[in-house]
């Protein structure tokens, strides 16, 4: 195992950066996310722990874990490690990592390789390539100019990739140009969609929803949502997990087919008549 660095990190968005770094987080200022009215806060990992951040651990489901930083910490994700015969895949990455995390992580068979739905779940996902035998980190080249802290373990796909055997990863576009999810398959033979903020559950069961920004509430046009829509139709699955604990317990393809149509037709005027 590598020993850990004093990484710089944007405190917003909990994404690691170069070093010295920028005034300015171009994650944060840019139109889908924000920065603090006080103006941008660096932080480091170091400084993080003596805050006495840490990273939790529960199994969602057999062979599927998730991950999420204590007391919140930039965004406030939910990552997840899929467990497979061919080796674990981190999707979403931490916005923070410690000693005894890593231990935890490497109990459950460590990390074979790394993944993020989008810019805003970078994390640290260089530090934690470091801390399991440089696992390669897996970017959609739509989202190359995005990566903040450039590394050798960084590999760029575009529109699908394989980490591991049995883990797909499926660009679909729409939230950032390369947003992506990936494909799992649980011990039930079921297939799992981790989707990120690329295709979001909402509170009402059944249903999920498609945004430019979230905390910004920009939308998506029609178009865009009908061709996120089209660029799953494909695959299968039936639970899907987003990145704030969100779930679907069964019928997600549904959803995601029937959300879309939904969204559609209230962004393109069809229901005008109800407003």
């Amino acid at each position: 195992m590598t020993a850990l660095t004093n990484v710089t990190i944007c405190r917003t968005c909990g994404v690691e950066t170069s070093t010295p770094p920028p005034n300015v987080c171009p994650i944060c200022a840019d139109e889908r996310q924000w920065l603090p009215s006080t103006g941008q806060v660096w932080t480091t990992r170091e400084d993080l722990e003596s805050e006495q951040h840490s990273v939790s651990i529960a199994e969602r489901e057999p062979g599927l874990f998730a991950l999420r930083v204590e007391p919140k910490l930039g965004i406030g994700q939910t990552c997840y490690l899929a467990q497979t015969e061919h080796g674990n895949v981190l999707f979403d990455v931490p916005p923070y990592i410690d000693d005894k995390v890593v231990a935890a992580i490497a109990e459950l068979g460590g990390i074979q390789a790394i993944a993020a739905s989008h810019p805003h779940m970078f994390g640290l996902q260089l530090e934690w390539s470091a801390a399991f035998d440089d696992a390669p980190i897996f970017v959609c080249r739509a989202d190359a100019e995005w990566v903040q802290r450039e590394g050798l373990n960084i590999w760029f796909y575009y529109q699908q990739s394989e980490p591991v055997p049995g883990v797909r990863l499926q660009r679909t576009g729409g939230h950032f140009a390369g947003s992506a999810v990936a494909l799992w398959t649980g011990h039930d033979g079921e297939g799992v969609m981790l989707s990120g903020d690329t295709i979001g559950p909402v509170a009402r069961s059944g249903w999920v929803t498609f945004m430019r920004s979230f905390p910004n509430y920009l939308p998506l046009s029609a178009r865009v949502v009908r061709r996120i829509a089209a660029s799953v139709a494909d695959l299968d699955f039936d639970r899907m997990y987003g990145n704030f604990g969100q779930t679907i317990a069964s019928g997600a393809g549904e959803a995601v087919a029937s959300s879309a149509e939904r969204y559609a037709e209230w962004v393109s005027g069809v229901h005008d008549d109800l407003t």
